[in-house]
């Protein structure tokens, strides 16, 4: 009996520290979280001004705007995007644009494409008349609200991008304007540490589009530019930038972008009138969330 205790507390001795050193099985890993192919986004911004290809069109005046975007992992998205404006921009009784916008964009290496298809429109507007000058008013033959439809095909580099776009119906309904289309040149280089610079060249074609006013005829062709810088604070990007374009505005000559501060469907402008395309400064706060 001694010795059977004997051999039991023997092999306890050396089984035990044996069994301490053995790991103890692994608990199965957590399954990793599936990455969805869906994604959606939102943006909202306050700006001091509302340049759209560097033509005012709020009068000068803030504007308020935001969006909202979804985009599938196979490079198809589509968003909508929204902004107050001012009716003397040429939008009759009109105070909103509302942009909806659908393409597919691809990336390989530092290379990217972008094609689709953009529309604006103009709820509440009429697009009889559209007056863009103090003292000539061009009355469309379009009936409802102004609107545009834009194809668009891009091309990136690392920061660079260059976009073309090409308008399917009367540019805006200005009469006759089918056919404009709007080159633009964009980079946009981040310098770190939340800060980033951002230039813009662009150029409206309207070769097929002339309009007789009083003093002889014109076209809308023009050039516009702009550079500026951004700081990203926690996610709210603060922006400053300088926009200026050749744009034929002055209100001396009534010239083609000379907006007034108001316009109703009968054609009656209001009395303030500026150059639209005139150079000035643009500050902003915005976030995408």
């Amino acid at each position: 009996m001694k010795k059977t205790l004997l051999a039991t507390l023997l092999a306890a001795a050396f089984i035990a520290p044996a069994m301490a050193q053995t790991p103890a099985p692994a608990e199965a890993a957590p399954a990793a979280a599936e990455t969805s192919p869906h994604t959606l986004t939102g943006n909202l911004g306050i700006f001091s001004s509302y340049r759209f290809r560097g033509i005012d069109q709020t009068a000068g005046k803030p504007a308020l705007q935001g969006g909202i975007d979804y985009a599938h992992e196979s490079g198809l998205y589509v968003g909508n995007w929204n902004s107050n404006v001012n009716s003397g921009a040429g939008y009759a009784e009109g105070n909103l644009e509302m942009d909806f916008y659908g393409g597919y964009k691809h990336a390989f290496g530092d290379f990217g494409i972008d094609v689709g298809g953009y529309y604006y429109y103009y709820p509440g507007s009429s697009a009889n008349p559209l007056s863009y000058s103090n003292r000539k008013n061009i009355f469309s033959t379009s009936s409802g609200a102004v609107d545009n439809f834009e194809l668009y095909i891009a091309g990136s580099w690392k920061f660079i991008s260059l976009k073309y776009s090409y308008a399917l119906t009367d540019y805006f309904s200005l009469p006759d304007s089918k056919g404009a289309s709007y080159l633009d040149l964009t980079a946009n280089y981040d310098l770190g540490d939340g800060w980033g610079i951002n230039g813009h060249v662009g150029h409206l074609f309207s070769s097929n589009y002339k309009y007789a006013f009083t003093t002889g005829s014109d076209s809308i062709a023009y050039t516009d530019w702009k550079i500026g810088v951004t700081k990203d604070f926690s996610g709210w990007v603060v922006g400053a930038s300088y926009v200026d374009t050749n744009a034929n505005g002055s209100c001396s000559k009534a010239e083609f972008y000379c907006f007034t501060n108001s316009l109703n469907k009968n054609g009656a402008t209001g009395s303030n009138s500026k150059d639209a395309g005139r150079g000035i400064a643009v500050v902003s706060v915005s976030k995408t969330f």
